[in-house]
């Protein structure tokens, strides 16, 4: 008996430092001969169902690649840290996975052109330093029981995913999550972000909530219905909004961009309230918003590094704090509007508008200051400039603008 305890622990031991036993209940061990997997490998490549029963004594690993030649159900036990990457690229026969006891992945977890993939089981994952996945066509929902709550980058693109639950950060440096049509909810209880926050092309009823988030980056969405950001207080670059389909934005908190403020061709948006927000350190974009009738949300706001460019079909403007824009002034609209004297009288090399000043009611096509007027109340002085969206998405300013941009 004493010969036979030892033997088991042995083996047991050799599980643990070679994986290449398994020992059961019973006591009883067999060695995993075939599969030819050591714990040691790196990467441990799992090619079969197989492969993926093998790892049952190892704890931790170096790092794990599904290969492309795998297919069905693989259910992988044993293994709680992944020190490295984890990476299925191209599997596209592999219809789940599961890991049911691993914790963290210390690199990347790429999951790319996994064109059957409907089920990830992760109960107890809780820290991934990358999140990077692609071409999940089918994958609706995630089996986080414990949920992520570290990570330092998520991509996720391209997927059937309905919700991010079990995707729970408190701070990330980037977060972007794009082209997923089904996708109709998003809310992370992050309070910092680092990097890119970008939000785009989802689910066409998409709501995103960040309800403690107050510090980010820089901040892109594009075709959601909703967001809400009410802790953010300080964005360090720009935060854009684009073809987003929300009737109000609201950001009671922020105070300050250090780059650029945009919404541009939010075709529902009829009211924008940013009661605290005094500066804006790059360029200040309204435009092709057709139902938003009055831009009035602003009435703390006393910097604008950049230029301010207004244009659309609103009928009041007000401004009552402005102390200093950097740049020109274009504001153009279709409707009947009277508040041209009130901005022109603000306008100078010394005063508060210091670049090119251009202010049209009545205009047939509003938009940039280097269009032919069509309108009538036009008052231009300077020549002209105005801030242009780029293909990325991303805003700058004009080469003829006058004064410091940024």
């Amino acid at each position: 008996m004493l010969f036979s305890s030892l033997l088991l622990s042995a083996v047991a031991g050799a599980q643990v430092a070679y994986g290449k036993f398994s020992i059961d209940s019973n006591n009883t061990f067999t060695a995993n001969q075939s599969t030819g997997i050591s714990c040691t490998d790196d990467p441990i490549v799992i090619q079969s169902s197989g492969d993926a029963s093998a790892l049952g004594g190892c704890q931790t690993i170096s790092s794990l690649r599904i290969d492309k030649s795998a297919s069905g159900d693989l259910s992988i036990s044993g293994p709680r840290q992944i020190k490295g990457d984890f990476n299925a690229d191209g599997a596209d026969n592999v219809t789940s996975i599961t890991m049911n006891d691993l914790q963290s992945i210390g690199g990347i977890w790429k999951l790319n052109g996994l064109t059957r993939l409907n089920a990830l089981t992760f109960p107890r994952l809780g820290s991934v330093d990358t999140i990077d996945w692609a071409a999940l066509p089918v994958l609706q929902s995630l089996s986080f029981s414990t949920g992520i709550t570290m990570a330092t980058n998520v991509v996720i693109q391209n997927t059937q995913l309905n919700s991010l639950d079990g995707i729970n950060l408190k701070s990330v440096t980037g977060f972007r999550v794009l082209n997923n049509p089904y996708l109709t909810s998003i809310s992370v209880q992050l309070t910092e972000i680092k990097g890119a926050l970008d939000i785009s092309a989802n689910g066409r009823n998409l709501s995103a909530s960040f309800p403690n988030l107050e510090t980010a980056f820089n901040m892109t969405f594009r075709n959601a219905s909703g967001v809400s950001v009410p802790s953010l207080a300080t964005v360090n670059q720009t935060m854009g909004f684009f073809g987003d389909l929300f009737a109000d934005f609201s950001a009671p908190n922020l105070t300050e961009t250090g780059r650029d403020l945009v919404f541009v061709g939010c075709p529902e948006l009829t009211s924008i309230n940013l009661p605290k927000l005094t500066k804006i350190g790059g360029g200040y974009q309204i435009a092709n918003n057709s139902k938003l009738g009055s831009i009035d949300g602003f009435k703390n706001l006393q910097t604008v590094g950049g230029a301010i460019d207004f244009s659309g079909s609103f009928t009041n403007v007000s401004l009552p704090s402005l102390k200093d824009v950097r740049g020109g002034f274009n504001l153009q609209t279709r409707a009947d509007y009277s508040g041209c004297s009130g901005f022109q009288s603000l306008s100078g090399p010394n005063n508060v508008i210091k670049g090119t000043f251009t202010c049209k009611g009545n205009e047939k096509n509003p938009g940039g200051a280097t269009g032919t007027s069509t309108g009538t109340n036009a008052k231009k002085t300077g020549a002209a400039s105005h801030i242009q969206v780029s293909a990325a998405g991303m805003v700058g300013v004009a080469a003829g603008m006058v004064g410091l941009l940024l």
